[in-house]
């Protein structure tokens, strides 16, 4: 046998009989021998709610097989359908008891090269504020780190830990693993509405990973039903490449936030956590991204350089921090880019059709420690036009997120054309960022949680379709110290 099939482990492919158990067994014995598995072309393959995972360690194709996935009788709500898993189980790191930020190597030797991820059950970071407030998340880091413990730099350490309570490495895989084809369906879950997140998909958690020419559909959403935390679930992991996929925003529920009050629910298709060189390739959606019936596509969480080209979808978020992101050749659509983090952000040969072309959230403090860079871009924006600003989001000084709060350190513009024609005739013209804080207008208001301006701005070929200029803000108070090139 140079391939391994489901049919050889009992698979019908009719999409009437439960096929998981045959499918679990065939990738079972598929890793087993290092084979390679391929779905039979012009199957329907059905997939129950059976608490029961495949785990895939070789290449996959999926071909032009249909697979339905079931969710409306799970066992557990948490039982991924696959797993795409190394064969090398991570390590606990000995010998390190605290960290620097910028620090470039480790006080310790590393098995094999690794992906190091870190954290401080002590130290909360990112303490969110409004209708989904929390205490935070304890503080955490992920990073590339060689043989020798030298740190890559292009994922450096962010963070002091004077106190580290867990480290662990997670091998990277030199050999490329490639998923291709498949055309799923999830019949989606009938749960009620809350955040009790559902895990239904391919949860990726090896390094070094291809899939290629996916497709993910949704039906039967109905008046209710709980989020799921995407289709596709990247975590603990660097280099993975999702190209020529097409994939489906979900509908958005409203459930009852931390506040007490009632919030829209997000539920996700792309979810990416405590990754590194993540890519989004030729990606798009099957429901239209300025529909707002549908919640954005993406979200993501402790994460780095990650990458959205030539991609047309309804969202690129970033929760709780990513380090370097770049969107290029792309169409975002009604939910825009939602950055919180650092680093460098580079939007170039961008349309973006939000609210704003940028959004800093303002429940994790509007924060983006480095350089923002927007190049030959388009802004169509879909909110009301009589206030348009490029940079969006508000921080009053008065809450502790759990670090220091800044706009970016610079914005550089190189090409912008902002789609403002036929506006309210209270409009005064498109500002480069929204009024962050209306009361700051005098230095004698009180900041305890100080929010820092933009120490520089650099414009070049802003053009707008209503013929008015890019002014600073509304607020000049702000940026009385912000210097503009």
């Amino acid at each position: 046998m140079t391939t391994v099939t489901y049919e050889a482990f009992g698979a019908r492919g009719d999409g009437e009989t439960d096929d998981l158990p045959a499918i679990v067994e065939a990738h079972a014995f598929a890793n087993e021998r290092g084979l390679p598995v391929h779905a039979r072309d012009g199957a329907t393959y059905y997939i129950s709610g059976r608490k029961l995972t495949a785990i895939v360690q070789t290449d996959t194709d999926f071909g032009t097989a249909h697979f339905i996935i079931d969710d409306t009788r799970l066992e557990n709500h948490r039982s991924w359908v696959f797993e795409v898993r190394p064969s090398r189980r991570p390590i606990q790191l000995e010998g390190v008891t605290s960290l620097k930020r910028g620090q470039t190597k480790l006080p310790a030797s590393l098995p094999h090269p690794g992906l190091v991820i870190v954290s401080d059950e002590g130290s909360k970071r990112f303490i969110r504020r409004g209708l989904n407030q929390n205490p935070g998340s304890a503080q955490t880091d992920v990073f590339v780190a060689d043989t020798d413990g030298s740190v890559d730099p292009s994922t450096p350490i962010l963070w002091d830990f004077q106190r580290i309570t867990s480290i662990q490495v997670l091998p990277l895989n030199e050999t490329p693993l490639t998923i291709r084809g498949g055309h799923f369906t999830t019949i989606a879950n009938q749960a009620e509405s809350t955040y009790n997140y559902h895990a239904r998909g391919i949860a990726i958690r090896r390094s070094n990973v291809s899939v290629v020419g996916l497709e993910h559909h949704v039906q039967g959403e109905g008046a209710q039903g709980a989020p799921y935390s995407g289709f596709l679930n990247i975590a603990q992991c660097a280099n993975v490449t999702v190209q020529d996929a097409l994939l489906t925003g979900h509908k958005t529920y409203k459930t009852v936030g931390a506040a007490g009050k009632p919030v829209s629910m997000g539920s996700y298709d792309i979810l990416v956590n405590s990754a590194v060189h993540v890519s989004f390739m030729n990606c798009r959606q099957t429901n239209d991204i300025m529909d707002r019936q549908y919640w954005g596509i993406m979200a993501s969480n402790f994460s780095k350089n990650l990458l959205y080209d030539g991609c047309v979808l309804s969202r690129f978020d970033a929760h709780q921090g990513v380090h370097n992101a770049t969107i290029r050749n792309s169409t975002l659509g009604h939910m825009g880019i939602n950055l919180i983090g650092g680093g460098t952000f580079l939007a170039e040969n961008t349309t973006v059709r939000g609210m704003t072309f940028i959004n800093l959230r303002a429940d994790y403090g509007s924060t983006w420690q480095g350089d923002i860079i927007i190049r030959n871009c388009i802004f169509a924006p879909s909110g009301p036009k009589d206030r348009i600003s490029v940079i969006g989001g508000s921080n009053d000084g008065q809450h502790d997120f759990g670090y220091p709060c800044s706009m970016p350190h610079r914005v550089v513009i190189e090409g912008l054309r902002i789609e403002d024609a036929n506006p309210l005739a209270s409009y005064r013209g498109p500002t480069l960022f929204a009024n962050f804080n209306p009361q700051f207008i005098s230095d004698s208001f009180q900041q305890p949680f100080p929010y820092a301006p933009t120490r520089e701005v650099a414009l070049k070929d802003v053009v707008t379709a209503s013929g008015l200029p890019l002014r600073l803000s509304d607020n000049a108070f702000m940026f009385k110290n912000t210097i503009v090139k």
